[in-house]
C-alpha cells in the first residue's frame, strides 16, 4: 500500500497545551511533564498535524500546571490518497464489485497496476484532512489519559479523573483559541500566576509569548530553569567554606514544590552533632527539603542548612525562624531515637526477630538470620577469613531493624546496626560488615571491602534467592518485586571485583541446603545470565562471554582475565581457522556420542595416517609449553600457544576421514579429536567464536 500526501490548507503556527491543577505530586512531575509533551506530539504526529521533523517540542512543569509548546503545527491535517491493491485483473466480476464497494468507488474508477504477481486492480481512496479545532481536544484527553499515574481523583460533580483536581485549560494555536474541552474543563487563553505573588487572570496573547506571560506572573515555567536557578542560589549561601549535600534528585524535587525560588538559610544546635550525621541529613533532605552543608576544610557536618521558599520575603527573618523550629523538632526526635536505642544491646534485639515475619513462607528474620550466618561461616572458612567474625557480623545483621531510628528511616538499616555495634564495643570488622551487608544497593554503589564483610554480604544475598527460588519466587517478565536481579548482580559483583576463589555453582548449592534441595537449574542459569550481562557492560562480546562461561564453571574471578586473553588471541591471523576447526571437531564428537561410540586415550601406535600422527605430536609438544602457562594464569600465552596448530589441523581435516568403517582407526581419530578440543579449550569454549 503506498501513501501520499496532498496539497493543506490551514496555517502552520505554534500551538500550546496548558493544564492548570492543584499541586502535583513533586517526585514525578518531571517524567509526567516529559511523557505529556513527547505523547501530545506523537498523537499529533498520528493525526497529520505535525511533521516528524523540524517541529521543536518543549515542556514546561511547575507545581501546578503541565504545559507543552510544539512548533510549526498545522491548523488543518492534509487529505491522505491511498492505493489499495485488490484482485487480479482475471478475477470474477463479483470479487471485484466486491472489492470496489469496501473501498467506497465505482467500479469504473479502479486502476490497473502491474506487480511481480500479475497485473491487479488498485483503489486510489482520499481521505480528507481534518482540523485541529475539531480534534485538539480529544487528542489532549487522550494523551492524559495515557499518563503514568498510578493513583487517579474525582473532584466536584463531574466525572473528570486525574492526578489532581483541574481548574484551567489554555488551548492555543499561535494567537487564536482552539475551542475544546477536556476533563471538564472549556479552553480559554487565559491562565493565573503564583498563588501569593500575582493577582487575577494572565491573558496569554500568543502561545510563543506563554513563558514571559508566566514569568510576569511570578512564575518561571521551565522546570529545568527553576532548578538551575535554585542551584546558583544554594551555592551562593554556602560561600566559600562549605559545600550543600545534595543529589540531583532532591535538586529536582524541590523544582517541583515551588514557582519562584528563593534560597535562605539556617542553623540549629551543634549539640545534634552528636547524633550521625546519616541521621542528621535524611531528617533534613526527606521530612523538609533542606540542604545540609559540608565544611570543605574537614568533611564534618556544619551546624547550618539551607532551604528553598517559594516566596520572597522583604524581611526573611520570620521565614528563616520558622525553619528552624520545625528542623529542630525533627532533630530532635532524631537525638531522641538514638539515645533511646543505645540502651539496648543489639545482641539482646536478635531473639525478637522471631515476631517479625521475612516471608510468610520462609519464617520469620531470626530463621533468616541464622541461616545467613551459617552460610556466612562457610563462606569465610572458603576465602580465609575468620569464621567466628563473620558468624557474628551475620548474627547481629539483623537487628537494628527493630530499633526506633530504623523504624523512622528504613534507609539507614545497616548503617545504624554499625554505629550501635560500635557502642557496643564490637569489634570494627563486625561493626562495618553489619553495614556493609547491603552493598551494593543499586547499580554501581560500592562493595563491601573486608573478606568478613564479602561474606555476610554474599550469605545475605544467597539466602534471599535461594529462599525465593525455593518457593517459586523468581522473577517473571518486567516482575522483580523482590529485587532478586539486583541481589544475583550484587552476588557477581562482590566474587568477580574482590576476586574470591569462589564457585558460583557450589555457593547456589550450599545457600539451598537449608531448603532441602539442590540449586536448581533455573536459579543456576539466573545467576549466569547476571554474570553475563556484567560482562557484557565492561564490553565484551556476547561470543567471547558465551566461549568463556561454557569453560569456567569454577572460578568466575578469573574470568575478565579470560575474557581478555580470548580478544587477543581474536586477534591473531590464525584464530578465525581454529575456532572453525573447534566446532567441527564439537560438532564430529557431539554425533559420534550420540551414536554411543566410545573413544580412550589416543594410543600413537592407532595413528596411520601422516596427518594425524603429525596432530598427535603437535597436540603433545603444545600442551606441555601451554600448561607451564596456564598454571601461572597467563591465560592470553596459552591461548596463543596453540596458534602453532593451524596448519597440522588444517592438514588433518584435508586429508583425513574421521568416521570412517575400522573401528579401531575411527575411534582412535575421535580421540585424537578429543585431546585436542581438551587441549585448547581450558580457558573457553573456542568453538562458540566461529560465527
Amino acid at each position: 500500500m503506498a501513501s501520499k500526501k496532498t496539497s493543506t490548507s490551514g496555517n502552520t503556527e505554534t500551538l500550546l497545551v496548558e493544564l492548570l491543577t492543584e499541586e502535583l505530586p513533586p517526585k514525578a512531575l518531571r517524567e509526567e511533564s516529559e511523557f505529556f509533551g513527547h505523547e501530545l506530539r506523537s498523537r499529533l504526529e498520528k493525526e497529520r498535524f505535525v511533521s516528524s521533523t523540524g517541529s521543536k517540542l518543549t515542556t514546561y512543569a511547575t507545581p501546578r500546571r503541565l504545559s507543552v509548546l510544539i512548533e510549526s503545527v498545522q491548523g488543518r491535517s492534509p487529505d491522505l490518497e491511498r492505493e489499495v491493491q485488490g484482485p487480479s485483473v482475471s478475477a470474477p466480476a463479483q470479487a471485484v464489485e466486491g472489492f470496489a464497494k469496501k473501498c467506497g468507488v465505482a467500479t469504473a474508477a479502479l486502476k490497473k497496476q502491474q506487480t511481480p504477481k500479475g497485473e491487479i486492480y488498485v483503489a486510489r481512496m482520499r481521505t480528507s484532512g481534518n482540523t485541529l479545532d475539531a480534534a485538539l481536544g480529544a487528542v489532549v484527553e487522550a494523551t492524559l489519559k495515557a499518563l503514568p499515574v498510578p493513583k487517579m481523583m474525582r473532584w466536584g460533580d463531574g466525572e473528570a479523573r486525574f492526578v489532581r483536581p483541574v481548574h484551567g485549560l489554555v488551548m492555543m494555536h499561535g494567537a487564536r483559541v482552539v475551542p475544546g474541552e477536556v476533563l471538564g474543563r472549556k479552553s480559554s487563553n487565559q491562565t493565573l500566576g503564583h498563588r501569593f505573588l500575582s493577582s487575577g487572570r494572565i491573558t496569554i496573547k500568543h502561545a510563543g509569548d506563554y513563558e514571559q506571560a508566566l514569568l510576569k506572573g511570578m512564575v518561571v515555567a521551565g522546570y529545568e530553569t527553576r532548578q538551575e536557578i535554585i542551584i546558583n542560589k544554594l551555592n551562593k549561601l554556602c560561600g566559600s567554606s562549605a559545600t550543600p549535600v545534595a543529589s540531583s534528585a532532591l535538586y529536582g524535587e524541590i523544582a517541583a514544590l515551588v514557582e519562584a525560588p528563593e534560597a535562605y538559610a539556617g542553623e540549629f544546635s551543634p549539640a545534634f552533632l552528636e547524633v550521625p550525621e546519616e541521621c542528621l541529613i535524611l531528617s533534613m533532605q526527606q521530612h523538609q527539603k533542606y540542604v545540609p552543608l559540608r565544611d570543605k576544610a574537614t568533611g564534618k557536618l556544619l551546624p547550618r542548612f539551607l532551604f528553598v521558599s517559594n516566596i520572597a520575603a522583604g524581611n526573611p527573618r520570620e521565614i528563616i525562624h520558622g525553619n528552624e523550629r520545625v528542623l529542630r523538632a525533627r532533630l530532635s526526635d532524631a537525638r531522641f531515637f538514638y539515645d533511646q536505642d543505645r540502651k539496648t544491646r543489639l545482641e539482646t534485639r536478635v531473639p525478637l526477630l522471631a515476631k517479625v515475619v521475612y516471608h510468610n513462607k520462609l519464617g520469620s528474620q531470626l530463621e533468616r538470620a541464622e541461616r545467613i550466618q551459617l552460610l556466612a561461616g562457610r563462606i569465610a572458612r572458603d576465602i580465609g577469613a575468620d569464621p567466628l567474625l563473620a558468624e557474628r557480623a551475620a548474627w547481629l545483621s539483623k537487628a537494628d531493624l527493630l530499633t526506633e531510628m530504623v523504624g523512622e528511616f528504613p534507609e539507614l538499616q545497616g548503617t545504624m546496626g554499625r554505629y550501635y555495634a560500635l557502642h557496643d564495643r564490637e569489634p570494627q570488622t563486625v561493626a562495618d560488615a553489619i553495614e556493609a551487608h547491603y552493598r551494593p544497593r543499586f547499580a554501581g554503589d560500592k562493595l563491601p571491602e573486608s573478606s568478613i564483610a564479602c561474606a555476610v554480604a554474599l550469605a545475605d544475598k544467597l539466602d534471599a534467592v535461594a529462599g525465593l527460588f525455593s518457593i517459586g519466587q523468581q522473577p517473571t517478565g518486567d516482575r522483580d518485586p523482590f529485587g532478586l536481579r539486583r541481589a544475583a548482580l550484587g552476588i557477581v559483583r562482590i566474587v568477580v571485583e574482590n576476586k574470591l576463589p569462589l564457585s558460583l555453582l557450589d555457593l547456589a548449592d550450599t545457600a539451598f541446603e537449608p531448603f532441602k534441595s539442590k540449586a536448581p537449574v533455573e536459579l543456576v542459569k539466573f545467576v549466569n545470565d547476571r554474570f553475563a550481562g556484567y560482562l557484557k557492560d565492561l564490553g565484551f562480546s556476547t561470543l567471547q562471554v558465551d566461549a568463556v562461561l561454557s569453560a569456567n564453571r569454577i572460578q568466575p574471578s578469573l574470568v575478565p582475565k579470560q575474557l581478555e586473553a580470548v580478544k587477543a588471541f581474536q586477534a591473531l591471523p590464525e584464530a578465525e581457522s581454529l575456532a572453525a576447526a573447534n566446532k567441527r571437531v564439537v560438532n564430529i564428537l557431539k554425533q559420534a556420542e550420540a551414536k554411543g561410540e566410545s573413544f580412550a586415550n589416543v594410543e600413537p601406535s592407532e595413528l596411520m595416517e601422516p596427518a594425524e600422527r603429525a596432530l598427535h605430536e603437535a597436540i603433545r609438544s603444545t600442551s606441555e609449553r601451554a600448561k607451564v602457562l596456564f598454571d601461572r594464569g597467563d591465560y592470553a600465552g596459552y591461548l596463543t600457544t596453540f596458534s602453532v596448530l593451524k596448519a597440522p589441523v588444517d592438514a588433518f581435516f584435508d586429508s583425513v576421514m574421521v568416521m570412517v568403517d575400522d573401528p579401531k582407526l575411527r575411534r582412535g581419530r575421535l580421540a585424537l579429536l578429543r585431546d585436542l578440543r581438551e587441549a585448547m579449550n581450558r580457558v573457553a569454549d573456542i568453538s562458540k567464536l566461529a560465527a
